[in-house]
Parts: C-alpha cells; structure tokens; sequence
C-alpha cells in the first residue's frame, strides 16, 4: 500500500512540474534563434555612417542595410518617397505601359498588314479595287454636270427672249437652281479628286512599309510613315 501511494504522489508532482518547465524550455529555444530584426545602417547626408536596431529618421530619403550578426546583409530598405517623387514614378511607370502597349498594338497592326497582303499584287488590286469607288462617283458627277447643261439650255433659250425686260420669277429660279446644282457637283468633283489622292496616298505609305516587312524587318520596328499631303494635279492622284 505504500508503494502504490508513493507512485502516486511521483505521479502528481511530475505533472505540477509540467507547466513550469514547458514556458522554461520555450524562452530557452528562443533565446537560442538569432533575431530577425537585424541592424539597421547607413550613411547620411553629411557622409556619416549611422547605424541603429530600427530604421534611421536620418536616412529616411536614402537606402538603409538590414544586418544579420555575422555582417551579411539580409535586405535593403529602399529610400522613402515624396509625394511629389512617387507622383513622378507612377507618371514614368503610366508612361512605360502606355510606350508597351504602343508597341504591342504596332506588331500586332504589322503582322495583320502581312496576313492581309502577302505579296505586291494582293496590294495592288486593293488599292485598284478602292480607287475604283471613287472613280465611279466620278463618272457620276461628270454625267449630272452633262444633264445639269442639257436641262440649262431651253431655260437661256427661254431668258433671250426677255432681253431688256424683267425676267419671270419662275425662270430666274429655274436658272439659280441650275447653278446651284452645277457648282454643288463641281465641289463634289473636287473632292472626289482629293479623295483619290488620299487613297493613293495611303496605299503608297502602306505599300513602302510592306516592302520593308516583306525584306525581313521585324514587326513593330519601323516608325509610322507620316502621310505627305498630295495635290490632286500630282501623279499620285491622276493614277
């Protein structure tokens, strides 16, 4: 009976020990563990080199070390921005992503210009197929022109008669309204005219880059042509 009792009370008092020793062993393995904070150093303004176990109020606008013990570094803690420095980076950085995606956009119109027209000929019949539209409105204002002339004779047929005299108010509108219509499809034919210089204008500009796609220049290197303006009476527009 003793020695059950004896058991016992060893027993009981190993368990009161438990939670005493346990917080013990604890601090011990953590005084073991080197510390993460690291030393803090740097130089300063005036050329003096601070060191600290935080960060530096000194050297907030310059780059601090972080030091393990042994002296290596464990990182570095970059220079604290002005508002005015960070606006300054996001406007470079804005600027960045847009120059990419410029540059993006431009490989991506150059490799569609190739797919598009894989050779001269390709190229050729679209500009012939474009330039056709207009031509076509062409011939149009040339035979209104025609009927507007044809419709304006028996009205000056008509005016001779009152020579010298006041001129119908019918007529006199008859007439005014012929003008009207001739100038509006001479406007038209000048336009037209314009249109057909752009049109060639585009496609020579395209077809120069083309040539330097075709002979092996990247996509998305060349810069963009700018357009030349062209007279209608140029040969550009008179093809």
């Amino acid at each position: 009976m003793r020695l059950r009792t004896c058991s016992w009370a060893g027993t009981a008092l190993l368990v009161l020990a438990m939670p005493l020793a346990l917080p013990m062993a604890a601090i011990a393995q953590q005084g073991s563990r080197p510390t993460s904070s690291g030393i803090y150093t740097c130089v300063d303004a005036q050329g003096r080199r601070l060191t600290s176990d935080r960060p530096i109020p000194d050297c907030v606008s310059r780059e601090q070390r972080v030091l393990n013990s042994d002296g290596s570094v464990q990182r570095v803690v970059p220079p604290t921005l002005t508002a005015e420095e960070r606006a300054e980076r996001e406007a470079a950085e804005r600027r960045a992503e847009l120059a990419r995606a410029a540059q993006a956009d431009a490989v991506r119109r150059d490799r569609n210009l190739m797919v598009r027209f894989p050779d001269e000929a390709s190229h050729s019949r679209a500009r012939e197929a474009a330039l056709d539209t207009v031509r076509l409105a062409m011939k149009a204002s040339a035979q209104r022109v025609k009927e507007l002339a044809a419709e304006r004779k028996p009205l000056l047929d008509e005016a001779e008669f009152y020579q010298g005299r006041q001129m119908p108010a019918r007529l006199k509108q008859q007439l005014d309204a012929n003008d009207a219509a001739v100038a509006a499809q001479k406007q038209s034919a000048a336009n037209q005219e314009l249109e057909l210089a752009r049109i060639n204008r585009l496609y020579d500009n395209e077809l120069d880059r083309l040539r330097r796609l075709w002979a092996g220049a990247p996509a998305g290197s060349l810069p963009p042509v700018a357009p030349t303006q062209v007279s209608p009476a140029s040969p550009s527009a008179r093809r």
